[in-house]
């Protein structure tokens, strides 16, 4: 079953790229006490993910943050090299935060791992956008149908912050 609004999310940990190279960032880490927005994609560089959901997010970052949040987060089923690497050509890097899910053990813990492999791409996260308070998500939103990132857009989480 898929995490719901109310719910608190599970203590896993991602990989994030820092200067001195991979470092590990905990859910609690991120979200005791703070109120974030995190993102997830199906992959960096595919198409709807690097053309129409992750530039919002990086466009409306500001006023995202105006609105109380403290971290934009973007998740994503891909090594930590491949996210470090996006979030420098997407200029997005200090804007939001990129986190690597290498295996999927987020995904599969809050129930968004979904098998693409016949689309050649493994195991994957479905794209969705949840607000996150004190590790409580209070907005969720999924549904997106393929090739498009509205339902999950930062339009859509400004209307709900």
């Amino acid at each position: 079953m898929s995490i719901q609004v109310g719910d608190k999310l599970p203590d896993a940990e991602f990989i994030i790229m820092t200067d001195d190279g991979p470092s590990k960032k905990s859910v609690s880490q991120m979200t005791s006490g703070r109120k974030i927005v995190l993102f997830s994609v199906p992959g960096a560089f595919t198409p709807t993910c690097h053309e129409s959901h992750l530039p919002g997010f990086i466009e409306h970052a500001d006023a995202i943050r105006e609105k109380g949040v403290d971290e934009i987060a973007v998740v994503s089923v891909n090594d930590v090299h491949v996210i470090n690497a996006w979030a420098e050509v997407t200029r997005g890097k200090g804007k939001i935060t990129f986190l690597s899910d290498g295996n999927a053990d987020f995904a599969n813990a809050i129930g968004m791992a979904r098998d693409m492999s016949a689309a050649g791409m493994g195991l994957r996260s479905i794209r969705y956008s949840m607000i996150v308070e004190d590790g409580i998500v209070t907005a969720l939103n999924q549904g997106d149908v393929r090739g498009q990132a509205t339902i999950s857009s930062a339009v859509a989480i400004l209307k709900q912050l």
